[in-house]
């Protein structure tokens, strides 16, 4: 799916629950996690989606460690 084909409010959508998920990792104590967040949260802008998929996969990593 091309990036013009999903609205702007959805990638808008993403991108703040990527920062909110940011903001938890870091007040847990969890600064690597929060860094790939942020970070990841400021290519979603660019890469839809982007930001998302690092948060599932970054609870995937926890939940099997």
């Amino acid at each position: 799916m091309s990036a013009a084909a999903i609205p702007r409010s959805i990638q808008r959508l993403g991108v703040l629950s990527t920062l909110v998920d940011a903001g938890v990792a870091f007040a847990r104590g969890r600064s690597v996690d929060g860094v790939l967040l942020l970070a990841s949260a400021g290519l979603s802008t660019r890469v839809p989606g982007l930001g998302v998929a690092v948060s599932l996969l970054l609870r995937v990593y926890r939940r099997f460690r």
